[in-house]
């Protein structure tokens, strides 16, 4: 799959961070990104990259965590023919392979204290020795690092190098999660829709229900827009309706009643509601609950519109899921004046 290099948003704290990214990107000095997963760490890392004057050379990434402690030296300064076993042939490291360009280092609160100590070598001084070799050779390599860590807090309990990160920390963009940045969900859910719609051949974007905006507004994303990307892609994707605005999403695609009973070790049905009910919006907060009749009409609703949105406003089927007959879903429907374009 192409992955998406879009930046896409309209926050404060997000488009801060970006003018912040644009200035460093001149710069021959290291940019260390700080950010929760999902965030964006490697799309900054391209565009301090694609912004610099090395933007025709390579630019090489390297996930710290996806490597065993034992091959992450070998892989970033490479190794001599025979320097361990299993070393066949001379290869050549990141850093050369990197070499006039720009190495991006993701995951680097992971890295050895070994590996630390090499790595601040080669920023300090410009050089690297491969494996089983004592012939240093020089590179010039401007270093990114991304880590969702507290690094300066790591380094306070001795599980990070000082030095290392001040010559890693010339310049540091923290990226602000998903849930801060006012405004950018409705902008991202909008954006991944669309382009999803495309991809399916719709014949046009109907946009999302009243109560799904709400729900896509009130989710926490803990995954960040990596997770709304996700979110919104199955959402459309399982929209068989395109004529009617998407009326259900799903945050947590495990979600089943079926999930395996890990303790049973085989699939078991998980406890449904009568009426067959599987799934139902969260109960609202209780000690902020100031007017009852008006808590459970806005419950009641909210049940409602999840429901008619999973079963695709079939209100036959959507009766049967919530234990009532026709005639009464079609009472609360018109007592809480719920229209199908809105549901």
């Amino acid at each position: 799959m192409q992955r998406d290099n879009q930046f896409v948003g309209q926050s404060t704290a997000f488009l801060d961070a970006v003018e912040r990214t644009s200035k460093a990107a001149p710069m021959q000095r290291p940019v260390l990104i700080i950010g929760e997963r999902g965030t964006g760490k490697e799309l900054i890392a391209e565009r301090l990259h694609r912004l610099s004057s090395r933007w025709d050379e390579p630019l090489v990434t390297m996930n710290c965590a996806a490597l065993p402690e034992t091959l992450i030296e070998a892989e970033l300064f490479g190794h001599e023919a025979g320097a361990f076993t299993g070393a066949t042939r001379t290869r050549a490291g990141r850093f050369e392979e990197a070499d006039k360009g720009t190495l991006f280092l993701d995951e680097l609160g992971t890295l050895s204290m070994g590996a630390q100590e090499r790595l601040l070598r080669a920023v300090e001084y410009g050089e690297v020795t491969r494996i089983g070799s004592s012939r240093p050779m020089r590179v010039n390599v401007r270093i990114v690092a991304a880590t969702n860590e507290d690094l300066p807090a790591k380094a306070a309990r001795g599980g990070f190098r000082s030095d290392l990160l001040d010559r890693l920390s010339f310049e540091v963009i923290t990226l602000p999660p998903l849930r801060v940045r006012e405004g950018d969900v409705e902008v991202l859910s909008d954006y991944f829709g669309r382009r999803m719609a495309a991809e399916l051949g719709w014949e046009r974007w109907p946009g999302f229900a009243t109560h799904v905006a709400g729900q896509l507004g009130d989710y926490g994303w803990p995954g960040n827009v990596r997770e709304l990307r996700n979110v919104i892609e199955r959402a459309v994707y399982r929209w068989d309706d395109w004529g009617a605005p998407i009326g259900h999403v799903q945050f947590d695609p495990f979600d089943s009643p079926w999930k395996p009973d890990c303790a049973a070790g085989q699939a078991t049905p998980a406890e449904v509601p009568p009426g067959g009910a599987t799934s139902t919006p969260s109960a609202p907060d209780y000690d902020s609950v100031a007017d009852l009749r008006a808590a459970v009409d806005a419950h009641e609703r909210a049940i409602l519109e999840h429901s008619l949105g999973r079963n695709r406003w079939n209100q036959r089927q959507t009766a049967k899921a919530l234990g009532l007959s026709y005639d009464q879903l079609r009472h609360c429907i018109r007592k809480h004046g719920i229209a199908a374009e809105q549901a």
